[in-house]
């Protein structure tokens, strides 16, 4: 038999059970459109991670309370960082550009009739060189401003929107109310755009430190201590420098651990990749199952097809096809059914993970890559799980075969 008869031979087979054919190819389907959403879905988050961190600046680092244990930071009742560190470290470094403390905590805000609950965050007034950020209308308060603890707030865009304010220019000089008290508006920060799992950098409003520590939050304990260094170059001399003054502050002695982690964006960048890669990984490993277990079906149905026209081989055996050719005949019916099912299921997991994008409001990036992987995948299946049912269709006896009723 030529091969283009075999294949015709086999494609002929599967247009006359469509139905079945269908049912089979849905587990490799299913599992195909499982791995790309998921890819999607892990690259997606990671390209937002990087973003996101690119965007604060490749100088900066972050001081933290806690010491860090594998991925996470260990906390303890006396672990601080408190404003007079903050004053040490600007006051001594020497390898800093810019020295930036914050107090955050999760709060009502309310303008006329409306309200939401968003970020509150006591910081200086070099808030937006450190953390580069932009005016979108209005201007940040000045250090003077936070010196004599005046009641002033910068909203992000966020805020904004969930106040109802269409316009930016609308809310300055409008007051605003946090806890029963009223600060004045003065600036409107522009949009960073970039959303990520970890917090919504547009969805905050910004007070001076001073007043927050006084008259909202009652506390001089800060979340964190940003700060720049002065080129990339100079980045672990400047981590040296901050834990060298804050183990003196402290009163850490020789052999005692830092009780405050220090962290670059790189580090930054490490750690949340691992996370989203381990994640990735494993929703991966579960669609793959599905994957394993279409081929599964496929090899049940294609021996089901083998014993059903197990008289038909006998004929085809009996006018001079070989071994090789039965073989061949059921192995592309098995491999066209796993290679129909990854083209169906890479348009459904491209359009889930579209769909995810725009409805959800996930970051989702589809690449050609999974889509390959996925294709080549569901072809290995088809080779594997078609390999047995063909070569028990090939190794028939045709005169038992013809005999068979």
């Amino acid at each position: 038999m030529l091969i283009g008869e075999i294949i015709s031979v086999a494609l002929g087979a599967l247009r006359a059970n469509k139905l079945r054919s269908l049912l089979t190819m849905l587990g490799i389907v299913i599992g195909v459109a499982a791995v790309i959403a998921v890819v999607a879905l892990g690259t997606g988050a990671q390209s937002a991670v990087k973003d996101r961190i690119a965007s604060l600046g490749t100088t900066l680092l972050t001081v933290i309370p806690g010491q860090q244990r594998g991925m996470g930071i260990s906390f303890d009742q006396n672990t601080r960082l408190t404003l007079a560190d903050a004053k040490a470290v600007e006051e001594r470094a020497t390898t800093l550009s810019a020295v930036q403390p914050e107090i955050n905590s999760r709060l009502q805000v309310v303008y006329l009739n409306q309200n939401t609950s968003t970020s509150i965050v006591g910081t200086t007034a070099n808030y937006l060189e450190v953390r580069k950020y932009q005016l979108d209308a209005g201007r940040m308060f000045t250090r003077a401003e936070d010196d004599g603890k005046q009641r002033l707030a910068v909203i992000g865009s966020a805020v904004l929107e969930n106040l109802n304010i269409r316009s930016p220019d609308a809310i300055i000089g409008e007051n605003i109310r946090i806890r029963g008290l009223q600060f004045a508006v003065i600036g409107v920060l522009k949009s960073k755009g970039q959303s990520s799992p970890f917090g919504n950098p547009d969805d905050q409003v910004l007070i001076p430190i001073t007043t927050g520590r006084f008259r909202v939050f009652g506390t001089d304990r800060l979340r964190s201590v940003s700060v720049l260094a002065q080129t990339e170059e100079k980045i672990p001399d400047a981590m040296a420098d901050v834990q060298r003054i804050l183990r003196r502050e402290h009163r850490l002695t020789a052999g005692k651990p830092d009780d405050f982690t220090i962290r670059s964006q790189a580090d930054f960048l490490n750690t949340l990749g691992e996370t989203t890669q381990v994640f990735t990984y494993l929703l991966s490993g579960i669609a793959a199952v599905s994957l394993l277990v279409g081929g599964i079906g496929i090899m049940n149905i294609m021996l089901v097809s083998v014993t059903e026209r197990t008289r038909e081989i006998g004929i085809r055996k009996a006018l001079g096809a070989t071994r090789s050719n039965i073989l061949l005949q059921f192995l592309i019916e098995a491999v066209v059914l796993c290679l129909l099912g990854g083209l169906v299921g890479a348009v459904v997991g491209s359009g889930g993970a579209a769909a995810m994008s725009a409805f959800a409001q996930w970051n989702t990036q589809i690449s050609a890559g999974s889509i390959a992987m996925a294709f080549v995948f569901s072809a290995l299946v088809g080779v594997v799980f078609g390999v047995w049912p063909a070569r028990r269709a090939a190794k028939l006896d045709p005169i038992v075969a013809l005999r068979y009723e």
